[in-house]
């Protein structure tokens, strides 16, 4: 990053400025969403990432895409707990900030870390994908970085945890999973309640200690009987094979159709919240699910 020169000669009243700013980024609580100027540019956002991830997106309000994109991120951050923080550009009133992230259309959105661009997409994306996009890149990056000063973090448990716990070890299945629900309305990128309520669904269908039969062999006896491949999906996921289970679906999603085909479909995307969303399974069964469908 070049230094602040002014015809020349430092700029002092800039260098204090993003003196004070560092002093007072050591202070202050963090924004989960903020605007970037030069100002804060290298105590908000390179500093920043050396602690958590940074999302920049960098935009106009001359684009429906950027606005939409704009309101997107300020939702998932505000629920970030924390894991990451995002700043934004306007690429109207400060060009020569995007220009030095080096974009070239708006919105773009990049991902940094410990100073350096990660990721980056162009355009707008679904809340769905932006979730999961965001989940990943915590997951992957985060552990990497410093984190934020114990006292910037949100430190004490969420007390529905132990109740949710407490439910399923009382065969609660129902409690547990509105619990999960209720955390996931308050912060709906979080990878792990997701993964435990998928969990719960799993166990709750299978019913393992009241099922005296076999769901695979079942399944496998009745291919044309849509319920038991569901079933069997099930087992083999808890039985440690995801890619059976992903396999078993994306055929019934290929030789079914109405609400056959539906229940196939939303089952996959289930059972794909078991797995990390960069499980490379995943995303081979995520192209297939893709190619299925369109």
């Amino acid at each position: 990053m070049s230094h602040p020169f002014t015809g020349g000669a430092v700029d002092l009243g800039r260098v204090q400025a993003q003196a004070e700013a560092k002093e007072k980024l050591a202070q202050a609580a963090v924004e989960p969403f903020f605007t970037i100027t030069e100002d804060n540019l290298e105590t908000e956002v390179l500093h920043r990432s050396t602690q958590v991830p940074v999302i920049v997106l960098v935009g106009t309000s001359r684009s429906e895409d950027s606005q939409a994109l704009k309101a997107s991120f300020e939702h998932l951050a505000a629920q970030s707990n924390n894991t990451f923080v995002v700043g934004y550009i306007d690429g109207d009133t400060t060009p020569q900030i995007a220009q030095a992230m080096g974009v070239r259309g708006m919105p773009t959105t990049l991902a940094l870390a410990a100073g350096r661009p990660v990721t980056s997409f162009e355009g707008n994306q679904p809340v769905e994908a932006l979730q999961e996009w965001v989940s990943t890149l915590v997951k992957q990056v985060g552990p990497q970085l410093a984190g934020l000063p114990e006292d910037e973090q949100e430190e004490a448990a969420d007390p529905r945890l132990d109740a949710a716990t407490a439910a399923l070890n009382m065969g609660d299945f129902d409690a547990a999973t509105k619990l999960y629900d209720e955390i996931l309305a308050e912060d709906p990128t979080n990878a792990e309640i997701k993964q435990a309520k998928a969990t719960v669904g799993v166990i709750k269908r299978l019913d393992p200690q009241n099922r005296d039969t076999d769901a695979i062999a079942e399944a496998d006896a009745d291919v044309t009987n849509v319920d038991k491949q569901l079933d069997a999906a099930d087992a083999e996921v808890v039985a440690g094979a995801p890619e059976k289970a992903f396999d078993r679906l994306l055929k019934v999603i290929q030789e079914t159709a109405g609400d056959e085909r539906e229940a196939a479909k939303s089952r996959l995307i289930e059972l794909f919240t078991l797995l990390d969303a960069a499980d490379p399974r995943v995303a081979e069964a995520r192209t297939r699910l893709a190619s299925a469908l369109f």
